[in-house]
């Protein structure tokens, strides 16, 4: 048996709203884009939506325009897709990272003001870095896996330091997070002054490429709409452009695409939620594996399905799940030790303990909307298998450190 890691839910629908903008002649530009973007924001509930070219465009240009400077400071986590930090240096500004929930996976809100109180001092009504000098300017909060991060605290700690709050909800397209605060179910990315999806063909619907930003903040997505179509003034003029800019454009083929995925995410939002639900309830017996959580003030429409292997050999057990026919993949090596990140700041190993221990424990097991479960049932029986002689090996074995990493409870 053969399954892919993951899988596009396409129909007829979107095949022949993609033929009819190629037929229309129009490919850039055209009414799909506007009908795309209505659609994101209505669903989210934000006032404002714009569609750009990729996730990172859309966190690139948010940082724009919210006047993020050079030498700015930005907290954000180690532990995400390297994109979340990487457009923090494109504005010139400096990825300030902070460990990690150790079952979510997302930002701990108490590592973040525990670093603002330990490096930070206030300054003509900045907190500015008493190391360099440099100002703290914002949060960057990452919805790791579809995940709501806990943002009741992080705005309380925005509102307290005088920090802007963009969200990265490229993973959480359709995922709810219920805040305290006000008392109500609010959906990922629409909980801060901007928050940025994206759609790969992996993700929870898909442009083939492409991401949106949405706003309840009308200068911000006026501002950002210009930025990503080069700079153009906001009246559209035509090679009129106030301003320095980029092609980040969404394509109206890929608009197409989208809007017709719009029009079925609650559909595909249950689907994904019943292969998820499945597996929990089919890996639940394998002691070994820890699946993924679903916290109270959560409601996770999972971008990919990730667990954690309690025991050492998460490398070895993937590799005989690809030798059986299965995807999978780790996620993530931790931003901090990618090589760009050590050789140009200096991280080491051992500097975000949790964000490393689940580098080296998480990993993805197939998932899309069409998975069946006997395929989840197989995906289980090959890791029994390979649990079963993982235990013959470590059971037969005179190293007692082995022994007691192989009995390791969770986190």
């Amino acid at each position: 048996m053969e399954i892919p890691l993951s899988k596009p839910d396409i129909t007829e629908a979107e095949r022949q709203a993609v033929l009819d903008v190629l037929a229309s002649g129009r490919l850039s530009l055209g009414p799909y884009l506007e009908r795309f973007e209505r659609a994101v924001a209505d669903y989210v509930k934000a006032r404002h939506a714009v569609a750009v070219s990729s996730g990172t465009a859309g966190l690139h240009l948010s940082l724009i325009a919210s006047g993020v400077e050079p030498g700015d400071h930005i907290i954000t986590t180690p532990f995400s897709f390297v994109a979340s930090a990487n457009v923090i240096l494109y504005v010139g500004a400096k990825p300030v990272f902070v460990d990690v929930e150790p079952d979510t996976g997302n930002i701990s809100p108490e590592a973040v003001e525990e670093k603002i109180k330990d490096e930070y001092v206030r300054s003509d009504g900045n907190w500015v870095c008493w190391k360099d000098g440099r100002r703290l300017r914002g949060i960057l909060p990452v919805h790791v896996f579809g995940h709501p991060c806990r943002m009741d605290e992080i705005n309380e700690i925005a509102r307290k330091y005088n920090l802007i709050i963009i969200e990265d909800a490229c993973e959480a397209m359709g995922s709810l997070y219920f805040s305290k605060s006000q008392n109500r179910w609010l959906h990922a990315g629409t909980i801060s002054r901007a928050g940025v999806f994206a759609f790969y063909p992996n993700k929870q619907i898909t442009t083939g490429e492409g991401g949106v930003l949405v706003s309840d903040d009308e200068g911000i997505a006026r501002l950002v709409r210009s930025l990503s179509n080069q700079g153009r003034d906001d009246m559209g003029t035509w090679l009129v452009h106030p301003r320095l800019g980029y092609n980040y454009r969404m394509d109206e083929m890929s608009a197409a695409l989208g809007f017709v995925q719009m029009e079925r995410i609650e559909e595909m939002r249950s689907k994904r939620r019943r292969v998820a639900a499945l597996y929990n309830e089919i890996l639940k017996e394998i002691e070994e594996i820890e699946t993924p959580p679903e916290k109270p003030y959560a409601e996770v429409n999972p971008f990919v399905y990730v667990v954690k292997l309690r025991i050492p050999g998460r490398d070895e057990l993937m590799n005989h799940l690809v030798s059986n026919g299965i995807g999978t993949r780790p996620y993530f090596t931790p931003i901090h030790l990618q090589p760009y990140y050590s050789e140009r700041f200096g991280f080491r190993k051992g500097m975000f303990p949790v964000a490393e221990s689940l580098g080296e424990t998480c990993f993805a097991l197939p998932f899309h909307n069409r998975l069946t479960e006997d395929e989840i049932t197989y995906v289980a029986e090959r890791i029994k298998k390979w649990l079963s002689t993982r235990k013959t090996t470590i059971r037969g074995t005179e190293d007692e450190k082995t022994k007691e990493a192989f009995e390791t409870k969770p986190l």
